[in-house]
């Protein structure tokens, strides 16, 4: 496997100790610029099975971000829940992915700008709408919670892919209804994205950028890849205007 230069410091050496026998592995991270979504499912199983193997973590790292800026080889969107360490949970150090963090990771005006950023400066090979598990913003949207001011806002976007799953399996409820409601806000965020970006659109067509999906379990700390838009093909061609209603 070929490894870039600036990951090389990231090998890490362990020693296993087997019934009085010691034996050397070592541990390869993946190159993030050659596969990008690999070196993230390798950075959470890293994080899943308690490694504390973090790369670009330390002084040097710093000076050379500092100096010579950002080139993170993907982007993710979040949620703003506390228990979603983003960079953490995916073996990330410095300057690494591109973070944009929101209550129910939507993809609104400001959100979609930063995509923009990402994408169109600094050429993110990957995009990642990540969810997680027990979100807080879609349960409010699931529940009709009584909200007030921007929030309210917030929670009808939500709303949208709560009341599609709805419509789609009315015989879910409780936690059935919730994990699907809040898969269904994922595909929400990356159908903004696409139909509200030329930026993202003209990377997916050049196949300079690739979208994906996934949702973070707040118990097990695995990330479940889900690919990309099942509808991205179409949603290719149904772009709208920059502007969110």
């Amino acid at each position: 496997m070929k490894i870039n230069p600036l990951y090389a410091p990231a090998f890490i050496t362990s020693l296993i100790i087997v019934a009085g026998c010691s034996q050397t592995s070592t541990e390869v991270i993946v190159d993030p610029f050659e596969s990008p979504l690999e070196a993230l499912e390798e950075g959470n199983e890293r994080f899943r099975r308690g490694s504390r193997s973090y790369p670009h973590l330390d002084a040097a790292r710093r000076h050379d971000t500092a100096i010579h800026g950002q080139h993170p080889f993907a982007a993710v969107v979040a949620c703003s829940d506390s228990r979603v360490p983003v960079e953490e949970l995916l073996g990330a150090g410095i300057g690494d992915i591109f973070v944009i963090r929101v209550a129910g990771n939507v993809c609104m005006t400001d959100e979609t700008g930063s995509v923009d950023y990402a994408v169109a400066h600094l050429h993110v090979p990957l995009v990642v709408v990540l969810g997680h598990t027990g979100c807080g913003a879609v349960t409010a949207a699931v529940k009709h919670s009584p909200e007030h001011g921007s929030l309210t806002r917030l929670l009808a976007h939500i709303d949208e892919p709560v009341q599609e799953v709805r419509r789609k399996h009315p015989d879910l409820n409780g936690d059935a209804l919730l994990n699907a409601a809040i898969e269904a806000n994922v595909w929400r965020s990356i159908e903004d994205l696409i139909t509200h970006s030329n930026s993202v659109r003209g990377a997916i067509c050049d196949n300079q950028t690739r979208i994906e999906g996934a949702i973070y379990d707040l118990d097990t700390g695995e990330v479940r890849w889900l690919g990309p838009h099942p509808k991205q093909a179409d949603l290719m061609v149904a772009s709208s205007d920059d502007g969110f209603e």
